[in-house]
């Protein structure tokens, strides 16, 4: 929706600061920018925003927006806004627009900091109480949108995106190399086990976190949580009817909160079920005109035409087809490294900005993607083992087991997973997650290595790994990058499957209904069953947006090899003797072009940097 930052400072900010921050915001708010200014007990205070406008569209909603001595400046939505401001106007609150940023405010000022718990939203916002000398920075229970910020002598500064907070400290950021080291070895699903970021004095607030600074008290600021994930047990009482049911009109009811905007909204559609069944919800069952965008790539591996084309047939809707192309890579990840202040994590983020381009060339200023789905019902391929352990001991593991046999090992690529007994052996394997990075390691100049860990959840080894990856490994990263990728081009992205009371009854969904017949994700397809076409809803691989690295850079062009083994800082992290090997192979282990990427994208954005260092 929007760009926020701001800062509390020891003394006034340069005006050129302020308005070269407010100019870097422009991608993520071009309708309009201002900012406002106090000073309290000795030190000076200012609030920054940029607005993507998407609810209520008249100027009277911009921001900061004040009420009586709070003010806010605020980026998401918070969807269940028409219902909080009914409830607000009968306890006698009364309104002057229609946003939900109003509501927003006018809810903390009437329930106090207890009101995170009555928003159903993504948010990050920062809220000034001028009689109280407060400033408080709160972030969503996922984390769908960012707040990062940092403290340093001058005083504390935060924002959307970290060239936002070296704009207003006027200081320079110095990349974090060991953050570099772990996502080179260890892989995008480390990044987010620890509070680093790419750059060392860069920190984000949390998902479902807080940070209060109260002005002149000579304190740091506090760190505190609205909410944490406790995820209620399995009820082993549920029945299959009960639990698609419950799904059904879980989904359908985030569905219909997420299509409120002021704005037209379009759909990300992979050939996967996630997307596909919240294009047919809000096309077949709320009656939206729905428009699809979606990303072609050649590569057999990845080409998913034949199932968006049959979800495009079933809904009769409008679409637009995107083809990988490798013309002007290069450039284009750079300027996507540069925007993004660190490497892209894979290089299904960077096919995912095509998709976001074209979206917002179309005219659009929301897009819906299926994020997390995977995460609350089962998606990935060690899921099935993971299952397989949980009715080990009942009397459905033969037909799981020969399920397993006949559908999912023939067509699993990751050798650490084509054994069924895998987690009856061993309950504490996890080698498959850091994939061949003890390799990686060893094309390292220095010695980097860091042990694989998760958070305890739940004592269902399967529901355990599921919860880690919605909070720690998988879906952070998703929301980042696309909320960057969206963001770079003025478009609001939206999750329906992130929503509190669907986790909530997923969590409490027992293990063994969540996989049957060789298909994740059992209770999702049979609640959209009538809703989502056949072909797609039954079908059992698992693609995604992705490509091939191949798809997006040539590697034997002479140009292009010269540009990225030319002397630069990545050699003092990177053996490039090594990296020169593989870009020599003629066939590139799935792993292997992951890294590569991972090279590439860490190798530009330490140029990007390099004045830093």
């Amino acid at each position: 929706m929007c760009g926020i930052a701001g800062y509390v400072a020891s003394g006034p900010l340069p005006g050129s600061r302020v308005t070269a921050t407010l100019g870097l915001m422009g991608r993520r708010g071009p309708d309009h920018r201002a900012h406002r200014t106090w000073t309290h007990a000795g030190e000076n205070v200012g609030l920054l925003h940029s607005r993507l406008s998407i609810i209520d569209l008249d100027d009277h909603a911009n921001q900061p927006f004040t009420i009586g001595p709070a003010t806010v400046v605020f980026n998401g939505e918070i969807y269940n806004y028409l219902e909080l401001r009914a409830e607000l106007e009968a306890a006698g609150v009364r309104f002057r627009t229609r946003s939900d940023t109003e509501v927003l405010l006018a809810a903390w000022l009437h329930w106090g900091d207890a009101f995170h718990d009555r928003l159903e939203g993504m948010w990050a916002f920062a809220l000034w109480d001028e009689a109280q000398g407060r400033l408080l920075l709160s972030r969503d229970r996922f984390g769908e949108k960012p707040l990062c910020w940092m403290q340093t002598a001058e005083g504390l500064f935060f924002g959307s995106e970290p060239k936002l907070l070296r704009s207003l400290s006027g200081r320079a950021l110095e990349p974090d190399r060991d953050h570099l080291c772990r996502y080179l070895v260890n892989g995008y699903k480390s990044l987010y086990k620890t509070d680093r970021t790419f750059f060392e004095d860069v920190r984000d607030v949390p998902p479902g976190g807080t940070l209060a600074l109260s002005s002149g008290s000579g304190e740091g600021p506090t760190h505190g949580r609205h909410w944490t994930f406790r995820p209620p047990p399995p009820d082993d009482s549920m029945t299959e009817a009960d639990a698609v049911d419950g799904v059904r009109q879980r989904l359908i009811d985030s569905v219909r909160l997420r299509l409120r905007a002021d704005v037209p909204i379009a759909f990300c559609l992979s050939g996967g079920v996630d997307s596909a069944a919240l294009a047919s919800i809000a096309s077949k069952t709320l009656g939206y005109d729905v428009m699809t965008f979606s990303i072609l790539d050649d590569d057999p591996r990845y080409d998913e035409r034949g199932n968006i084309q049959a979800t495009i047939d079933d809904l009769g809707c409008r679409h637009q087809l995107i083809r990988v192309s490798h013309d002007g890579a290069l450039d284009r990840l750079a300027r996507q490294v540069a925007y993004h202040d660190a490497p892209v994590a894979t290089i299904s983020y960077y096919v995912h900005e095509m998709l976001s381009e074209a979206i917002s060339r179309n005219g659009f200023r929301v897009a819906v993607s299926g994020t997390a789905a995977d995460e609350l019902f089962t998606g990935y391929y060690d899921h099935f083992l993971l299952h397989l352990h949980e009715v080990r001991d009942s009397d459905v593991y033969a037909d799981r087991l020969r399920d397993w046999e006949t559908h999912l090992k023939p067509i699993t690529r990751n050798p650490h997973l084509r054994d069924a007994e895998l987690y009856r052996r061993d309950p504490g394997f996890r080698d498959h997650i850091y994939l061949n990075n003890d390799a990686f390691a060893s094309m390292l100049v220095g010695d980097f290595h860091e042990d694989f860990a998760e958070r305890h959840y739940s004592p269902s080894l399967l529901r355990n790994r599921m919860a880690n990856e919605l909070f720690h490994e998988s879906t952070p990263v998703i929301l980042r990058e696309d909320d960057l990728n969206s963001m770079y081009h003025s478009v609001e992205n939206r999750t329906p499957f992130l929503d509190r009371e669907l986790l909530d009854f997923a969590c409490r969904i027992p293990p063994r209904l969540l996989v049957r017949d060789g298909r994740a994700k059992h209770v999702l397809r049979e609640a959209v069953a009538g809703i989502l076409n056949d072909r797609v809803r039954l079908d059992r691989q698992k693609k995604g947006f992705n490509a091939a690295i191949r798809s997006i850079v040539d590697l034997g062009d002479a140009g292009t090899r010269e540009r990225l083994l030319a002397d630069g800082p990545i050699f003092d992290i990177v053996d490039r003797e090594r990296i020169t090997a593989l870009f020599d192979m003629d066939e590139i282990p799935n792993s292997y072009s992951k890294f590569l990427f991972s090279f590439i994208s860490a190798r530009l954005f330490l140029d990007a940097n390099a004045g830093a260092s």
